[in-house]
């Protein structure tokens, strides 16, 4: 069976089509620019990329040129749309209803754009990008796979925030957790490689946003992002947690709206508002070295971030036996994965120093120092086959 994976973004589309019988990818690529002037990117194995400027004027546009280009006679993989057996939708939010990856029936669709309100960044573009795909592939399945079915798991000690009860009952505020897609595939690889059915991980997923999941046994129990993305560790422009009352402070100090307020904290904020330089470690990286100060303190601030709530998991599943950093920053950035390691020898983490800044960038590689008594990896993540795994599954 054939799986095209599709993610929906607020004017791009991304698509992978999987081959399940070998796991291949027999064609990748992304529409952007959709509603403005409109450009596909579309790669193959092994043979050169296409690209073409083209007008996209919404989802459906660009899923219709999408399947076009799958099926053309010299740049596509497959001779028909009816070799595609299913869709695989990438969704951040399940909201508390949808916990587990589900087929996306009228239901499901109502229910995920009643909950818009508090997923207003990813939720409208994901639901375009289901309705563009069943409008056009009327005769197949299209699953949903949801960041925080992950997090359905976690006990309510760990999802219920200490205010008001009813301000729970009434709205849902409560912890969600994302990047649940990438976290459940690293974690059931190291746990492959460790040969141990209750190992006690905690996964770093790491890049512009960022976020640290505590699993036990490959079920989640804790994670760093709650109610929105915008918690847990400093991002390329997102504060992470801060004590809740600098945000009225600053309101007043500054006269600003609460949109300008979340504004400040999604998109001014982080690395880019400590540093002024940039949201991007490799930027960061490059300025650290030349001896700019503000750029050092941003990247220590993030380790010591990630240092805290690594500590606190271990302290939270009284004990570990790996830890895994994935994604952009923590498969690549050599001085993030040293600087949360180092001193962690109380609990069990050490790493060849040496070879976790020689290691190849972007590689799978054991980082764990000899006699070590946890065991530390990177283990780049692969958030599309594991849509297209959940998809295959639920429909075969």
């Amino acid at each position: 069976m054939k799986i095209l994976v599709v993610n929906a973004g607020s004017s791009s589309l991304k698509y992978q089509l999987f081959d399940m019988e070998t796991s291949a990818v027999l064609a990748k690529g992304i529409c952007e620019r959709i509603g403005i002037d409109g450009s596909i990117t579309h790669k193959r194995p092994e043979k050169a990329d296409y690209k073409l400027n083209e007008s996209l004027n919404d989802h459906k546009a660009a899923v219709e040129l999408v399947l076009k280009l799958l099926c053309d006679p010299e740049l596509g993989v497959i001779s028909g749309v009816d070799e595609i057996g299913a869709v695989g939708h990438r969704i951040a939010h399940g909201g508390e209803k949808i916990r587990k990856s589900s087929i996306l029936k009228e239901k499901e669709l109502e229910y995920l754009e009643s909950i818009v309100e508090i997923n207003p960044l990813h939720g409208p573009p994901a639901i375009s990008g289901v309705k563009a795909c069943r409008s056009v592939m009327p005769n197949v399945e299209h699953v949903g796979v949801f960041d925080t079915s992950y997090y359905s798991t976690m006990e309510e000690k760990s999802y219920i925030y200490p205010i008001p009860y009813e301000l729970y009952e009434k709205y849902k505020i409560r912890r969600y957790g994302f990047h649940g897609t990438s976290h459940r595939y690293v974690c059931a690889k190291a746990m492959d490689i460790l040969g141990k059915k209750d190992a006690k991980i905690v996964t770093c997923h790491l890049g512009n946003g960022s976020s640290i999941t505590a699993s036990v046994g490959g079920k989640a129990i804790d994670t760093s992002m709650g109610f929105t993305p915008q918690e847990g560790v400093p991002m390329g422009t997102r504060s992470g947690s801060i004590d809740p009352t600098i945000v009225p402070y600053i309101m007043k100090k500054e006269g600003l709206s609460c949109e300008e307020a979340e504004r400040l904290l999604n998109s001014k904020s982080g690395l880019l508002g400590i540093s002024n330089i940039s949201s991007d470690c490799r930027d960061l990286t490059d300025a650290m070295e030349a001896g700019d100060k503000r750029a050092k303190l941003a990247m220590d601030i993030l380790v010591h971030h990630i240092k805290k709530i690594v500590g606190s998991y271990v302290a939270e599943m009284n004990g570990i036996d790996a830890l895994v950093f994935t994604a952009g920053v923590g498969e690549n950035d050599r001085y993030i994965r040293q600087g949360v390691c180092r001193d962690m020898s109380y609990l069990g983490i050490e790493i060849d120093e040496e070879l976790n800044w020689s290691c190849a960038k972007g590689s799978e590689i054991e980082l764990t120092k000899k006699g070590a008594k946890a065991r530390t990896f990177i283990i780049p993540t692969n958030e599309e086959y594991m849509i297209a795994l959940d998809t295959y599954n639920l429909i075969k």
